[in-house]
């Protein structure tokens, strides 16, 4: 199969394949990722160590170190065999070096200056967000007191890691953009533009700062309950103990990584495998809050000198606030760890075993099942299927007009996959297998569910069931991408509820057919033969009573009708209705406007008719 950049983390599989290849097959490669994970936590305490010293004193330092080795997220994430804790571990070495190298001129060797250049690419390669510390080593670089020009290629050299995930997306794909960026992120995602984009940013801020920095909800099993107010004043007490202690780019590094936790809110959510998009920056929130007990400490001195003796015993209740979660976090993760095993090993076998070699197999979960079904998987949220993703972000009806334009070749033969998320059931056909798991929250569903694909139903909807008189010179598919592009139907922002229709023409022939919902008005360009009378027929449905629809051609009323009923009981069905657009009208473009008067309204597909 061809590559593809779904994985979140370039070098951690890199790191893992070695161990694969002289033997750690099957369930066996968890091993060595429980040791390079949990390696790597103890790495981070010592991180901790080292960057909270000089901004904390001695204690803070102790207490950081001890608050990372008690924090039961960076321990969950371990046992979950991710890169969440090396790529911690990289911030927060990055963080140090880049902090020591500016603030002693006996550390700014070609040994250090080389070791940053070097954190700056395994920083990068690990996670996306990596690219922005290799930044931040670029800038330490190129400011160093000394002007030497050793210091500015090296500063060079960091920079161009913070391009080398794009860089070696584009060698080995064709694109710099990730898989996983298209199908997660808002930025780029058609439906988040403008006022919608900055609505949706801010309302995922919300849920960090008053939710899960509140130990609330998704992470109460990591965070104390209402500890938001303590976070928010650790973080105000990083500068000011950079101002006392005059370790301004340190204090710097440790506020960029705690107010990172705010990247993954420009995704369209960050709720999944329990946070693990958030935890890699909660090493800046636990050296702060060993900053806000150094700077409390100074603070009780100034009433009596021994509160200083207060310092260690704080410190010790933060570290005792998140180690009696311990205990929870470890039931989590075998409860996870088994409910998986249960359900995405315990299929994947089955399918190893039971499906033919030449399958290809949908997925919309991908790791497990194509791991251990050693079988070919079309991933149809889009991660390790170039090309999908874009389809997956735009719903399903997207997919299904998407599916109509592939070669019969290259669809998959058998779906695995909750059938919750495909949003709808017209390509099931014979149910060959279950596993079900109703007491792990780890899983996309209760159910996950094997299937051969059923592809009868495609390309139903292609043609109007209404009589033709008239041969089609152009249509609108609503909902297929491409169609849409090429007839510069505006999509309204996110007001744009993709809906699929499934229900049988007035001849009792099952039809499906992908479109937009809940619209108040469909624009578009239609490509008419100028001059010359076109016939039209536009399939829509009342998306709950009776809705009028006005059909302008240009800024001419062409026709109106309605559908619908008053009977808010009455079942809504869609419809075909004609409706002509006068010759005088008709453009190479011409510009279509559906309005919608007392009511919403979906629409499906539009076909334009002329004689030969």
């Amino acid at each position: 199969m061809p590559a593809t950049s779904g994985a979140t983390s370039v070098l951690w599989p890199a790191l893992l394949a070695p161990f694969y290849a002289i033997g750690f097959r099957g369930s066996s490669l968890v091993w060595p990722a429980w040791v390079m994970g949990f390696v790597a936590l103890g790495a981070l305490a010592n991180e901790a160590y080292h960057l909270a010293k000089p901004l904390a004193g001695r204690w803070g330092a102790v207490g950081s170190a001890a608050m990372v080795l008690s924090f039961s997220a960076f321990i969950w994430c371990a046992a979950s065999g991710m890169e969440v804790v090396p790529f911690a571990w990289a911030m927060a070495r990055s963080a140090r070096r880049a902090s020591e190298y500016q603030e002693d001129g006996a550390n700014r060797t070609p040994r250090r200056r080389w070791e940053l250049v070097g954190l700056a690419f395994v920083t990068a390669l690990l996670r996306p967000e990596g690219a922005l510390v290799a930044i931040a080593i670029a800038l330490v670089l190129a400011t160093a007191r000394r002007s030497v020009l050793r210091e500015r290629l090296s500063s060079l050299a960091a920079l161009g890691a913070a391009v080398s995930t794009p860089a070696l997306l584009w060698l080995v794909t064709g694109s710099p953009r990730s898989n996983t960026a298209t199908a997660k992120l808002l930025v780029g995602n058609p439906y988040y533009g403008g006022s919608a984009l900055v609505t949706a940013v801010l309302d995922n801020l919300k849920i960090l700062f008053k939710t899960l920095l509140n130990g609330q909800v998704w992470s109460t099993e990591f965070l104390p309950t209402n500890a938001m107010p303590v976070a928010v004043m650790a973080l105000i007490a990083v500068p000011i103990a950079a101002f006392q202690k005059k370790r301004f780019v340190r204090g710097a590094f440790v506020l960029g990584i705690a107010l990172g936790t705010c990247i993954p809110c420009f995704y369209t959510t960050f709720l999944w495998n329990r946070l693990r998009y958030v935890w890699p920056f909660a090493t800046g929130w636990l050296v702060a809050l060993a900053c806000l007990g150094s700077v409390l400490g100074e603070i009780a001195t100034i009433v009596d000198p021994r509160a200083r003796a207060g310092v260690p015993m704080l410190l010790g209740l933060f570290v005792g606030a998140f180690t009696v979660r311990i205990d929870w976090v470890i039931d989590d993760v075998a409860n996870s760890a088994s409910g998986i095993e249960r359900q995405h090993v315990k299929i994947g076998r089955w399918a190893h075993d039971h499906l033919p070699e030449s399958a290809l197999v949908a997925v919309n979960d991908t790791g497990a099942i194509a791991y251990f079904s050693d079988r070919r998987t079309f991933d149809i949220v889009g991660l390790t299927t170039n090309g999908e993703a874009r389809y997956w972000v735009a719903g399903t009806a997207s997919r299904l007009e998407h599916y109509e334009r592939l070669a019969p070749s290259a669809l998959p033969t058998h779906f695995i996959v909750y059938p919750d998320w495909m949003g709808t059931d017209a390509f099931f056909g014979e149910r060959l297998f279950d596993a079900t798991v109703t007491d792990s929250t780890i899983l996309g569903g209760q159910s996950m569910r094997a299937y051969v694909a059923s592809w009868s139903l495609l390309g139903s909807g292609a043609k109007p069931w209404s009589d033709l008189e008239h041969g089609i010179i152009d249509e609108v598919d609503v909902a297929d991408l491409e169609s849409e592009s090429a007839h510069r139907f505006e999509l309204l922002a996110h007001d744009n509820e993709e809906v699929v229709g499934d229900g049988y023409s007035p001849a009792g022939n099952h039809v499906i057919d992908g479109g937009r919902g809940y619209r108040n008005l469909d624009r578009f360009v239609a490509h008419l033969r100028p001059g010359k009378t076109t016939w039209a027929i536009a399939r829509v449905a009342p998306m709950k009573n009776k809705v009028t629809l006005d059909v302008h051609a240009g800024k001419d009323l062409v026709a109106s009708f309605t559908i619908g009923s008053d009977d808010e009981y009455a079942t809504s069905t869609w419809t075909e209705q004609r409706f002509v657009i006068p010759s005088d009208d008709a453009k190479a473009e011409t510009p279509l406007e559906v309005v919608a008067r007392g009511g919403l309204f979906g629409s499906y597909h539009y076909w334009f008719l002329g004689d030969d």
